[in-house]
Parts: structure tokens; sequence; C-alpha cells
């Protein structure tokens, strides 16, 4: 009697095709059925497209996969989500779970792990998840300020296009051409000088400090002392003299204006001074007739003195 008859090669065979499947299936969607996993649970209330055999990140890497996703009918604003995570992965107690939209479309699932790394939370547990806005979230939000934006940038971009079509601004662009070209030269004609003119100028102004160190070297040399006490005799030699001076002033002014010499006499006589005018006005006469008739004080002749 045979064992395995044809009916039941089929059957094994049937069997062991749909175990085949049931793994590859699972394979595809990144389950491994012959690797341990721990079971958690975490309750969103918007999972934003998060879908079966999406993989979970701890820290950048794969740790795990989403299992299976239900709506909980008792708490109509949550949904519960089981994950598979990696035998060796320990949840550390106050993790949460993130849901980030990517740009191609897909949503991934981030666990942000709690700070105590020796406190764990045990398998089954329930985890608290929330929304993060990704990429793809933050441009949906700005989509309705960009849409508020458009018509203000078509009327910006209208008075661009009719700025650069008025011809003030060609002008305006070639005089800053022209104004460029000038800063240009004017930088040439800097550098120039600055490599003709200033190395002169500088060893000018380096002799001019050799001959300040000199001067101040001779300066310090000097005998102040006895310089200031050479000139303090001069000053007193010229408080001398001017108080001799004053003592002359003083004694010309007495003798003027007293009547005991001759000087103050000739200055201070009224008499004196009547005939001196009297005399000049004599002289002054004299000089009238002398100019008037000159005959009566000069007598001469061609032909000799005339006989009386």
């Amino acid at each position: 009697m045979k064992i395995l008859t044809k009916e039941v090669k089929i059957g094994l065979t049937a069997i062991a095709a749909a175990v085949l499947v049931f793994i590859g299936i699972n394979f595809l969607k990144g389950i491994n059925l012959f690797q341990a996993s721990n079971t958690y649970y975490v309750k969103f209330k918007d999972i934003n497209g998060l879908a079966v055999s999406n993989p979970v990140y701890a820290n950048g890497y794969p740790v795990g996969i989403v299992r299976d996703i239900q709506y909980d009918y008792g708490s109509t604003e949550n949904v519960i989500v089981t994950i598979e995570l990696d035998d060796e992965m320990r949840v550390p107690r106050g993790t949460t779970a993130e849901l980030e939209s990517e740009l191609m479309g897909g949503v991934k699932m981030n666990l942000r792990l709690g700070a105590n790394p020796t406190q764990f939370i045990a398998q089954g547990d329930t985890l608290v998840g929330s929304p993060r806005l990704g990429a793809m979230s933050q441009v949906e939000a700005a989509l309705p300020q960009v849409m508020e934006m458009l018509p203000k940038i078509d009327s910006i971009l209208t008075n661009i296009n009719r700025i650069t079509a008025d011809p003030a601004l060609a002008k305006t662009l070639q005089n800053a051409e022209q104004l460029t070209a000038e800063l240009n030269e004017a930088s040439a004609r800097l550098n120039t000088m600055m490599q003709r003119d200033i190395p002169g100028t500088l060893k000018r102004l380096d002799r001019t400090l050799a001959n300040a160190e000199k001067l101040t070297g001779n300066l310090a040399a000097v005998d102040v002392e006895q310089t200031m006490a050479e000139v303090n005799n001069t000053l007193e030699s010229l408080q001398t003299f001017s108080a001799q001076l004053n003592d002359m002033s003083s004694l010309l002014n007495q003798k003027m204006t007293s009547k005991d010499n001759t000087l103050g006499l000739f200055l201070n006589d009224r008499g004196v001074y009547d005939n001196l005018n009297s005399t000049m006005m004599s002289a002054d006469s004299l000089l009238t007739d002398f100019k008037a008739h000159p005959k009566r004080y000069i007598h001469f002749s061609v032909f000799g003195k005339k006989d009386n």
C-alpha cells in the first residue's frame, strides 16, 4: 500500500506553494517571518496616508515595520497602528512616534526615543503618535499664501517689464558703465601713485624721523639749568635797562617842563615863542619885498661903476 498517493502529493505541493507565496509576499512587504520581533501599538488622530508594511525608523535607522492599522470605533478620534520592532530593540519610557510625509508621496514613522535609557516600556504597550510637518506638508501649508501672492508677483513682473523697457534705464546703465570705467582708471592711477610716490614719501618721512630723533637727542644733551640761569640773567639785565630808560624819560620830561634850563625856557617861555614868531614874520616880509624889488638890494652894471 502506497502512503503518498497522487492526491496527497498534489495536496502537499499546493500547501508548500501557498506557504512559499505567503512568505514571498511578506518578504516583499519587508516582513521577515523567521526573525523574532516585539509588537507595540501607536495611537494617532490622523495617520496621513500611512500604510501597512511602511518602515519604522529610530534615529534614521529602520527598526521595524507597520504590521496593522485599525480604526478605534470606541474613540472616533483615534487610529490604532500595530508596529513590529526588532527583538533587540528596546523602547525607553517617554518615547513618542511621528509621521513624516516624504517628497515622493510616502509616509514613514519615526520613533522619538525617550531620554531615560534605563527604563523601557513592556511589549504590547501603546505609544502616543503625532503628525510632523515634512517637506510636502510645509509646501501644502504654503500654497494658500503662494496663491495669494501670485497676483502681486504678476503686477511686480509687469512693472519690471515696463521699467526695463524705459530708455532712461538704458541711459542709467550706460552712465553706470562710464562711471565704472572712470573708477577703474582712477584706481589704476592710484595704484601707480602708490607704487611710485609713496615709497619716496616714506623715505623722506624716515629721514625726517631720524632728524627729529637726532634733535631730541641734542635737546636731551643741553644743560637746561644753566640755560635757564642765563635766560634769567638776561631778563634781569633787560629789567635794569628798562628801569634806566624810565628814569631817563622821567628826567627828560622834568627838564622839558621846568624853566630852570635852556630847553625848558625855550619850550615853556611865551616870550621866546612870540619873538621867534615875530622874527619869522619879519623874514617872510623881507623875502616878499626882495621878490618884489630886487634892485633895492642888488646893484650891478655891465660897463662898470657909474661916476656920480
